[in-house]
């Protein structure tokens, strides 16, 4: 029987499937294992991985960053700004059997909850792959098109508001 799947904390062991899910997701616009390793080692509060039937079905990575700028594309980080103005969702990838199943949707609320409780405002991400249409949909809006940070081009910055708690 398949379950709708859950969202857990990373760890170490499950990088060989982060990379496997991004090369098979992103293709061109794969990122080295040595990026998501060090994502994992400098914010591991930000790494998730989806779950499904018993594997790895996908993977979320974020973390606190500056609003209107990209972290560059397969570049480490060296480390998190000390003045974080924003909450960058550096990454989100499903399979295509994990699609549908509202994964993406609760994803994104749970990093929204974690950076709202980190007191940011808003969230950013570099959408590629022609992935816009689905973060409008979420609540997304268009900054402007980024290829200068290595996303390609087509990429685009988008920006959501957080909704403060009431």
């Amino acid at each position: 029987m398949t379950n709708i799947g859950t969202w857990r904390t990373m760890d170490e062991s499950d990088l060989h499937a982060v990379v496997t899910i991004s090369d098979t997701v992103h293709g061109t616009y794969t990122e080295d294992k040595g990026v998501y390793a060090e994502r994992l080692a400098i914010y591991p509060k930000g790494c998730f991985v989806f779950e499904r039937d018993g594997r790895i079905a996908g993977y979320l990575i974020s973390h606190p960053w500056h609003a209107g700028e990209a972290p560059a594309f397969n570049a480490p980080l060296g480390s998190l700004p000390d003045a974080a103005s924003c909450y960058y969702l550096h990454d989100l990838a499903l399979t295509p059997d994990a699609r549908g199943t509202g994964a993406g949707r609760r994803g994104l609320a749970l990093i929204a909850e974690l950076a709202r409780a980190k007191g940011f405002r808003e969230l950013w991400l570099t959408a590629v792959n022609g992935a816009n249409s689905y973060w409008s949909s979420r609540g997304f809006e268009p900054v402007e098109a980024q290829d200068s940070a290595g996303y390609g081009a087509g990429s685009l910055r988008m920006r959501m508001d957080l909704p403060t708690p009431e």
